[in-house]
């Protein structure tokens, strides 16, 4: 069944929520909690638009949508973790980002200003998705300054990176496509 009816007056529970309690649909968890499914679901919108398209990576060729349904995995343990579940980021996942970052970065001219999102539709769609990763660690970060338990140790610098990752994307998906940055 997709409905239960126990939300239908705003509140909800998490994994760790003691049984009979119930907590508002408005508060910063459940807005945390939405905002990385909004960034999960366009990500997976880019991951359909790419799905042929190879990057070298480590001096292997990679599938872009290979690498970005890792991303929503892990992004599925974010939610998880905000939810009160026992799983957590490691120190690993945000090393391999910024891997990833500097990979991009290698094959793209250096960035000298800032630059208007445009140019293919694949870049400003990453450009979208980097503002919901920063919107969401702005997020993560008042989850955070609530209870210092509930983010994990390494999520926020995960999060932070992955703001990088669809930046450099996006410069790479326009420079693949000869549109240069425009500042």
């Amino acid at each position: 069944m997709l409905y239960t009816g126990k939300g239908d007056k705003g509140t909800t529970k998490l994994f760790n929520t003691p049984n009979d309690e119930r907590i508002s649909k408005g508060d910063v968890i459940f807005e945390a909690l939405g905002t990385v499914d909004e960034l999960n679901a366009h990500i997976g919108l880019l991951k359909v638009k790419v799905e042929n398209m190879t990057f070298l990576m480590n001096h292997e060729e990679k599938l872009i949508s290979h690498i970005l349904h890792t991303i929503q995995e892990s992004l599925f343990v974010v939610q998880a973790e905000l939810a009160g579940a026992q799983m957590h980021l490691e120190e690993k996942h945000t090393q391999e980002l910024s891997d990833l970052v500097n990979d991009i970065e290698k094959t793209l001219p250096p960035i000298t200003t800032f630059f208007i999102s445009g140019g293919t539709e694949i870049a400003v769609l990453s450009d979208i998705i980097r503002t919901i990763s920063r919107r969401c660690e702005r997020l993560l970060v008042r989850v955070s300054n609530q209870n210092k338990e509930i983010v994990g140790e390494y999520t926020l610098s995960y999060i932070n990176r992955l703001s990088s990752v669809f930046y450099a994307f996006s410069r790479l998906f326009n420079h693949e496509a000869g549109v240069s940055d425009i500042p």
